[in-house]
């Protein structure tokens, strides 16, 4: 089935209204994962639309929320990032801001901004040169604006013993591009990272960021098909490394929330592994209601926080009003950033922080 045919199976039964963050918010109807649905067939049949209706396909989270309870199984968050294609074939997207991102992975090889030059100050030592076939990946987020990750990684796995390699020029992973409605940039982009990982022998691939799992895993196989390479969240190689040995772990008294990403929870089903890797560290974890598959979205994802900054500041503040906790466990990166920054504007007193950053402090 195409996915034309998909958005016209919708039944309308109205489930995933409860579960679309940004239609919580608003109320408003447009905003609907039902009303996307329609927008995007009226998109591939060639039907003019208006203003607002691009506005609904670009503030779609990409959360995946309402396709995980679809009786459908139809697979809306692919929909929404072909019908932003379509809109980008017509001149209609991306948005300004997006396309400032996007200009700025193909000239200075990030998303965020940052300085190649600067890419690898958050190593706590000289850059490790060393031949492997595993790749650490550390992402834009790692590598730029949230360093504690990428440095309490680092050490963890370095400290377990994992065999791995860094790249200097590492580059993105191209999420952004493929999200926004430029698969075609994406393809060329990952044609050439798929390229040099088989230039430098590189079979697996260990991603900090569940945003780049997802890319690599499951995007970069549906635009190239298969890479030959396998993906892998650093959550599963330190809960398959400290599997067989917690005791290696201090146990530090502390009480948490931990925090689902959307990609980790929904796309690769990982969510007990982050717990038992916290309850090994000592940490008392105190639920949010809805948690693993069910998780509240940070509000940050499918590019919503650079275009609809308001709005995912509206739907992080209202995640971190349902932990129970002031101190916030998440195993994703951009998480940490968005919800922090949300923290501190909304005065919520919340302190959110990467996951390894608690495994480290037990492991010293």
């Amino acid at each position: 089935m195409n996915f034309l045919e998909q958005a016209k199976s919708c039944t309308e039964c109205g489930l995933c209204l409860e579960a679309c963050p940004v239609y919580q918010v608003t109320g408003e109807a447009l905003f609907s994962p039902i009303e996307r649905l329609k927008i995007a067939i009226d998109l591939f049949e060639g039907k003019e639309i208006s203003e607002q209706m691009i506005e609904s396909i670009n503030n779609c989270l990409a959360c995946m929320r309402c396709e995980s309870i679809c009786p459908e199984e139809i697979e809306l968050t692919e929909i929404v990032f072909q019908a932003r294609s379509e809109l980008s074939k017509k001149g209609l997207g991306p948005s300004e801001k997006q396309k400032r991102i996007i200009e700025g992975i193909l000239t200075m090889g990030n998303g965020v901004g940052g300085d190649p030059e600067k890419r690898l100050e958050w190593l706590p030592e000289e850059f490790p040169r060393r031949e492997s076939d595993t790749l650490f990946y550390i992402g834009c987020l790692g590598s730029y604006q949230e360093k504690d990750a990428a440095a309490s990684s680092y050490l963890v796995l370095k400290r377990l013993g994992f065999d791995f390699m860094l790249l200097e020029d590492e580059g993105c992973c191209g999420s952004i591009l493929y999200e926004n409605g430029r698969i075609d940039l994406a393809e060329e982009l990952f044609h050439r990272n798929i390229e040099k990982f088989n230039s430098l022998g590189i079979k697996r691939i260990v991603v900090l960021c569940p945003v780049c799992l997802k890319c690599f895993k499951y995007c970069y196989p549906k635009v190239l098909g298969s890479t030959g390479i396998s993906v892998q969240h650093i959550v599963g190689v330190i809960y398959d490394l400290l599997g067989q040995n917690p005791a290696l772990l201090n146990k530090v008294n502390r009480t948490l929330t931990y925090h689902d990403p959307c990609p980790l929870a929904r796309k690769a089903g990982i969510t007990e592994e982050p717990r038992r890797i916290l309850n090994w560290c000592g940490a008392e974890l105190k639920e949010m209601e809805e948690g693993r598959e069910d998780a509240l979205c940070c509000g940050a994802g499918g590019g919503v926080r650079v275009t609809y900054r308001d709005l995912s500041l509206e739907i992080a503040s209202r995640l971190l009003n349902m932990a129970k906790t002031e101190s916030v466990v998440s195993a994703c990166p951009f998480c940490v950033f968005h919800l922090n920054y949300a923290s501190r504007k909304r005065e919520l007193a919340k302190n959110v922080v990467y996951f390894t950053n608690i495994v480290w402090d037990s492991l010293k």
